[in-house]
């Protein structure tokens, strides 16, 4: 795997490769900075004084609420996933530098990247509702952390679970090795650009989606959490599948979610 994707990647110049990392960078440390500061107010709000009608948690959100909370959640999955997509991104600058190469007209790398974070973008659209929906419950708190000792087990067994199915074994093989998916599948001009972005970020998102849930039970804007859900999408995508990271840490997280069910 390593060596068909370094083998594609050779039409890639220093430069290339400088000038795409270093956005993808910036992206990446834009967002981050921006659920920092987000986490820092959070931090500095005295709840206690805060009157029990203007909490989200505490009352029923309203438009204003739904739209912020959407902003944070495509902000967040821009700095967790834009990473981990590196690999992809590198794979389709070089078929599409060959591609120029041969008089094939072709979009810029960055359109792709955007296709990529449309995907993201609309999961964040149902994990705002499903946040909603959640609080309405009674099963987060205004802190955006799991309510109930129940929901987190639950959670972690459903997260656990999906690691173990046939679906996720074909979305994270995707985004361990994109090569031949996006060569084969590759279109000139923008809209081809952003359709193989997309089409990418749906594996990724069905590779991630359930690992992303478990954000409600460490919290939502709990950077730590945050950085750790990050770091094992890294792990699962960057490290050999003979490890079958998956397997191991669904059976970890369904051994967990039971030990806590069994003990409430």
């Amino acid at each position: 795997m390593t060596t068909t994707w370094t083998a594609s990647n050779r039409s890639l110049r220093t430069r290339d490769y400088i000038l795409i990392l270093t956005a993808l960078a910036g992206i990446t440390a834009l967002a981050w900075c921006y659920l920092y500061k987000l986490t820092l107010d959070m931090a500095n709000m005295d709840m206690s004084s805060m009157p029990m009608s203007t909490m989200v948690g505490m009352r029923m959100w309203s438009a204003a609420d739904y739209l912020l909370m959407f902003l944070m959640w495509a902000v967040m999955m821009v700095g967790m996933m834009v990473p981990t997509a590196m690999r992809a991104v590198l794979v389709y600058a070089s078929i599409a530098k060959r591609a120029g190469g041969q008089g094939t007209p072709v979009a810029s790398t960055y359109w792709f990247v955007a296709g990529y974070i449309v995907t993201w973008t609309v999961f964040s659209i149902a994990a705002t509702i499903v946040q909603g929906e959640l609080d309405a419950w009674g099963l987060l708190s205004p802190m955006m952390v799991s309510a109930s000792a129940t929901f987190g087990a639950v959670l972690l067994i459903a997260a656990g679970t999906y690691q173990l199915t046939p679906l996720k074994d074909v979305c994270l093989k995707h985004c361990q090795s994109p090569v031949m998916y996006l060569a084969t599948r590759f279109s000139p001009g923008v809209l081809g650009a952003i359709g193989l972005g997309v089409r990418h970020g749906i594996y990724c998102l069905g590779c991630c989606w359930a690992i992303m849930m478990l954000l409600f039970l460490g919290g939502v804007m709990n950077l730590l959490w945050i950085v750790a859900i990050t770091g094992f999408v890294l792990a699962e995508k960057l490290l050999p599948a003979k490890l079958r990271l998956a397997r191991v840490s669904g059976i970890l997280m369904i051994s967990t979610g039971a030990v806590f069910l069994a003990f409430l």
